[in-house]
């Protein structure tokens, strides 16, 4: 086999396909002040923090018209999509809930009192000193769906409307501005056709459009194309399978690991590692991250995790425990580099992962994202009170400025060459790596380049991967999990993944190995220069891992996906 590179098979999609202007009657849309696309920490907060500043200015609330605050989320419920670590900054949720004690909040499971890092091989493992980005003291553990449900209700309590059920199919743009989305149908068939359940998108027209849809933004990602912002480098993703345990014994720390189950040279650019967290006294989160641009077209993270647990430190960490919880979602991990050129359009703005606020060393975004959507907010209701239009070009040019003037920026920028040099292999890479810790990003100078995840030439390694075997207790296939996500996609809705579906066998054997819920398989081979997937796309959980790696996620009808509880 040859290496192919996934990028030469783009998926089948239309320039502004996901863009139309605004067509609905007055009587025949919905009108609203702000609207946020997403219902995660950026949203949310975002929600939260306007909320409390109409509060404070009824005229203000009063020029956004009866329903000054949206927040459209595509889950069942708010919360069912969110996933994360995690190991949670609580600067940003204490400062948008003063006097609040945030560690008593829903979700929460208390804070890091010890941690531990590791060099793991296959059968043992040596502690190493905690690298000065993996120090995680005072941070806090969170359930992120959990805590995302609870921000929901402060939202209402403050006069948001949410909207669960809700997907953002098409970014609404007319006169060189954001007037809003229109969401997605629901109850049609495989082919597109109306059922008997069938109910018609409808367009929302808002002042101002906040997109924080999260990784893999749908609209965030057409307003990029549609208005030119995309970032010097294009983006880059990790993928992170996780798993939550009712444990026996109780963990008292955090735990880190580098090294085995990947390898660690600068030719299979492996770039990952593992997180294992405590979740009060009867339960831990566990899981693996891995960056998207590797080259092994057998390497699958979902699988890598069971072999993982089988280590033997790992392994005991679980005996006599049981999986309560399954999934999966993307990380942007482009940083600094990889930013839009410009966070703000005319009437929108680009908020938390949707724009690429993640710390890689760190493994932090979510303070982050709750920072962004209370700056958008911010930024927003000056321009409110100043009586401007909010589709004015450069009417919401103050989040830019706010976000260039706080930490979100100052941390990113320090740690813009980081992903970079760790793709130089760990014995490279991570001396280097210290180097530009130590500096605060001075050392090395400069702005090192990097390619999109599906540049990466894929082919199958010399040395063959083995993965364990499921048993059902310790190790897991892929639909076990995806049944354990509580995934409520209907098997008869359209297909809402873009791919082509005739590629080269590496390709094939890449998406199929890479995706954790087994929705592609290799069907027809006559030997030719292509082969054939088959798609199950009921099995997706969105974790966007194919946009990726050379594909198109769009969002299926609203309702539809993982339904996270614990995540």
């Amino acid at each position: 086999m040859a290496a192919r590179r996934p990028s030469a098979y783009p998926p089948p999609v239309k320039v502004g396909e996901f863009v139309q202007a605004p067509e609905a009657e007055e009587d025949e849309r919905i009108d609203v002040g702000v609207v946020f696309v997403g219902a995660g920490p950026a949203g949310l907060a975002g929600a939260i923090r306007l909320g409390q500043l109409l509060g404070e200015d009824p005229a203000a609330a009063e020029r956004l018209g009866e329903t000054p605050i949206a927040v459209l989320d595509k889950g069942r419920v708010v919360g069912a999509h969110l996933l994360s670590g995690a190991v949670v900054n609580p600067s940003a949720l204490r400062d948008l809930l003063p006097g609040e004690d945030v560690a008593a909040l829903p979700g929460c499971f208390g804070p890091v009192t010890k941690e531990a890092v590791y060099l793991m091989s296959k059968s043992f493992e040596v502690r190493i000193p905690t690298p000065p980005p993996f120090h995680n003291k005072g941070n806090l553990v969170f359930s992120l769906s959990q805590l995302g449900r609870h921000m929901a209700e402060l939202a209402e309590q403050l006069g948001a409307m949410v909207l669960p059920e809700t997907d953002a199919q098409r970014l609404l743009v007319a006169g060189g501005a954001v007037r809003g989305v229109k969401t997605g149908d629901k109850g049609l068939g495989r082919e597109g056709e109306p059922l008997g359940s069938y109910e018609p998108g409808v367009e929302v027209h808002a002042q101002a459009t906040v997109l924080s849809e999260g990784t893999q933004g749908h609209l965030a990602r057409a307003a990029m194309e549609q208005f030119g912002l995309r970032g010097e480098f294009p983006q880059a993703w990790s993928l992170g399978v996780k798993e939550v345990w009712r444990v026996a014994k109780p963990l008292d720390h955090v735990i880190h690991t580098l090294g085995w189950p990947f390898r660690t040279t600068r030719k299979d650019r492996e770039i990952g590692g593992s997180f294992i967290y405590p979740m009060g006294p009867d339960m831990v989160a566990i899981g693996l991250v891995l960056g998207l641009d590797y080259r092994d077209s057998t390497l699958s993270v979902h699988d890598s995790l069971q072999l993982f647990k089988t280590h033997p430190m790992v392994r005991q960490l679980l005996e006599g425990g049981e999986r309560i919880g399954w999934g999966a979602k993307t990380i942007p991990e482009g940083g600094f580099l990889a930013l839009p050129s410009s966070l703000s359009m005319p009437g929108a703005v680009l908020t938390g992962d949707s724009a690429g606020f993640v710390n890689v060393p760190k493994l932090k975004g979510i303070h982050y994202a709750m920072r962004s959507g209370m700056l958008a907010a911010e930024a927003i209701y000056e321009q409110l009170k100043a009586g401007q239009d909010l589709s004015a070009p450069d009417a919401l040019a103050g989040y830019d400025q706010r976000v260039q003037a706080s930490h979100i920026w100052s941390d990113l920028k320090k740690v813009r060459n980081m992903r970079q040099a760790l793709g130089k292999g760990f014995a490279v890479g991570g001396p280097i790596g210290g180097l530009m810790d130590i500096s605060r990003g001075a050392l090395p100078p400069g702005n090192w380049k990097f390619h999109g995840d599906a540049e990466a030439a894929v082919e199958p390694h010399p040395g063959k991967r083995v993965y364990p075997a499921p048993d059902g207790k310790l190790t897991f296939d892929k639909l076990s999990s995806v049944f354990l996500s509580g995934n409520r996609s209907r098997d008869d809705q359209p297909n809402h993944i873009r791919i082509q579906e005739n590629v080269p066998r590496e390709v094939a054997e890449a998406w199929a190995a890479m995706c954790p819920a087994a929705v592609y398989e290799i069907g027809r081979d006559d030997g030719g220069p292509t082969v054939q997937l088959k798609l199950a796309p009921s099995n997706c959980v969105q974790c966007g891992a194919i946009t990726a790696k050379g594909g198109r996620l769009t969002p299926p009808e609203g309702g539809s996906g993982p339904e996270y509880s614990n995540m």
